[in-house]
């Protein structure tokens, strides 16, 4: 049908207007000057939705819904905000020359014209409700307006009083009262609760404060304040994390929780001393990202199996080993989940306590006070649990309280710092613990990775570079054309990729496997005989991952990191 024809004709045609109506609508328009939309919404004639889905279905104009995606700050400063207000609209993303917008009215012709004009690309509409593109405007815009507002307002002898006042946020949202600069401490930590981000980096250079968020594992710039608000900005997120405004010389740690909504989110602070100034680090701990079950995790069916299997033990202890991001905690507490039950007593300690789980004692560390892991952990030993899981052993006090706890009839499950499920028994030796102890107590270990997954919406078929198939083509099985990655679409924001999933590595402890630790050997031979006994790696999984079109080969080298440069076969593509 072609799109020349009026949305008014086009309601009349459905049944959801009649004549009469259309001719009183457009007759108010040429008095008014309003859109069509706006008048007939306001009359309550129809409803936005009727409206959407008449544009959809008779135009053939995809229609998009902005809460399921994140836009790119930078995508949105390709659109003045005036002209956002003024028709209705808000770039989504962009692929190319090609600016993708959102529009209630995607027939507005004038306004299509004012877009190609300003950006220089060409545009592609798709149709959103009034409202959701309003509060869009809402979140993407009112950051830069904040700014512009925080430094049209405050004054340089203002910057300190200012950062000392209170304000929750959820006080903080919509409130025009409250001081520009909490406002806009605010609205960095709301904006990173909203797109998921893991962590904020507030970053000052010679020059710029520099705003990230991580966001799928990858660091991504946003939308940055001046940076002579450096200062009161870092101020202003010690006194939330309660730490030593005036201390500027050491790394300094704190916590606090924020209500977005209806939701509490837990975020750990961190400062750290550099030449420009104190760099800040917000870990956000969003606690809807904690309640998941083993079978979603993403382990192969005979891994799964295996560590069900290990966790139900009566005593012993399991490691789970990757760095700081990949699942660990996430791991742990799908594992007590999974176990958990009245017949036994679960005791944990953690730093913090990310996620509360029925049935299951939980206590935060607190080192000031002197409650540390190993002192913790000598009291919990007198409260006769069944299972105890510990946050992290770092260190040898640590590593020999846990490894005695699971040679005195415990289930002991901790993570600990190491590459991969073997490196952890050298770890344990490094830490003073002796080899027939953890010979007799240790069950097994889980290395772990996340790999950034496909947008299901916009996956299709990919070719692999030919330096890849020679790095991986006797793993590839012949699979070669199995691979698909992500073109970039509205829902994942033109990256390609929606979520993350696990890659697992789990070692079990075998009669061999201990007489080769009482013999001192070395973790690549361990990891060898592992092998021989039926270990998958965590670059099988991976690549397993790969040719089941969850993940990109791209993911396989990040992950995999073998002695060809990734970087180097990246480009060769």
């Amino acid at each position: 049908m072609s799109t020349n024809k009026r949305i008014g004709d086009l309601l009349v045609e459905k049944g959801l207007l009649t004549p009469a109506q259309l001719h009183a609508v457009l007759e108010e328009q040429t008095k008014t000057g309003q859109r069509l939309g706006q008048i007939l919404l306001a009359k309550n004639w129809i409803s936005e939705d009727d409206l959407v889905d008449v544009i959809h279905n008779r135009l053939g104009i995809p229609k998009i819904s902005l809460e399921n995606i994140v836009i790119d700050p930078k995508i949105v400063e390709l659109v003045p905000l005036a002209i956002a207000k003024k028709h209705n609209l808000i770039p989504v993303f962009r692929i190319g020359t090609t600016l993708t917008v959102a529009m209630s009215d995607p027939l507005d012709i004038i306004a299509l014209d004012e877009l190609k004009y300003i950006s220089n690309l060409k545009i592609n509409r798709v149709v959103a409700t009034g409202d959701a593109i309003n509060r869009a405007i809402e979140q993407y815009y009112s950051l830069r307006d904040t700014m512009a507002e925080v430094i049209k307002d405050i004054g340089e002898e203002d910057l300190a009083s200012n950062s000392e006042l209170a304000a929750t946020i959820s006080e903080a949202e919509g409130s025009s009262s409250e001081a520009p600069l909490i406002k806009l401490v605010n609205l960095l930590i709301v904006q990173a609760i909203k797109e998921r981000s893991s962590d904020i980096h507030i970053e000052p250079e010679e020059s710029k404060l520099r705003v990230r968020y991580r966001v799928n594992g990858i660091l991504k710039e946003q939308n940055s304040p001046p940076r002579n608000l450096h200062a009161s900005i870092v101020s202003r997120i010690k006194v939330m994390a309660q730490m030593d405004v005036s201390e500027k010389r050491v790394p300094q740690d704190g916590r606090f929780v924020v209500k977005v909504g209806n939701m509490d989110v837990d975020v750990r602070a961190s400062t750290l001393p550099t030449i420009h100034g104190e760099k800040v680090v917000l870990r956000v701990l969003d606690r809807r990202n904690l309640v998941v079950g083993l079978p979603n995790l993403g382990f192969d069916d005979q891994t799964k199996r295996d560590f069900e299997a290990m966790i139900r033990k009566p005593e012993g202890l399991i490691l789970i080993t990757g760095p700081t991001g990949s699942g660990k905690t996430t791991t742990l507490y799908a594992a007590l989940n999974e176990i958990k039950s009245l017949e036994k007593n679960i005791i944990t300690i953690e730093d913090p306590v990310e996620y509360s789980i029925p049935l299951v004692n939980q206590v935060q560390i607190n080192d000031k006070a002197g409650l540390s892991f190993a002192s913790a952990l000598r009291s919990i030993l007198r409260q006769n649990p069944d299972i105890i899981m510990v946050g992290e052993i770092r260190d040898s006090e640590t590593a020999q309280m846990a490894v005695r706890a699971a040679l005195t009839g415990h289930l002991v499950l901790s993570t600990i710092h190491t590459n991969d499920a073997a490196g952890a028994v050298a770890r344990l030796l490094d830490m003073g613990v002796e080899d027939y102890l953890v010979a007799s107590c240790l069950l097994g270990v889980l290395a772990q990775r996340l790999v950034r997954t496909i947008c299901p919406r916009c996956k299709a078929k990919d070719s692999l570079p030919a330096s890849v198939i020679e790095m991986f083509g006797a793993e590839l099985r012949g699979r070669e054309d199995a691979f698909k990655t992500g073109t970039g679409c509205e829902e994942c924001g033109g990256t390609g990729y929606q979520g993350r999933i696990g890659i697992y590595e789990l070692l079990k402890l075998t009669g061999r496997l201990r007489e080769m630790i009482l013999s001192n050997t070395s973790s690549s031979a361990i990891k060898q005989s592992a092998q021989s006994l039926g270990m998958r790696t965590m670059r099988e999984q991976v690549i397993d991952k790969g040719i089941q079109g969850i993940t990109t080969y791209r993911e396989i080298i990040r992950v995999t990191q073998q002695d060809e440069s990734p970087a180097a076969i990246l480009n060769a593509n």
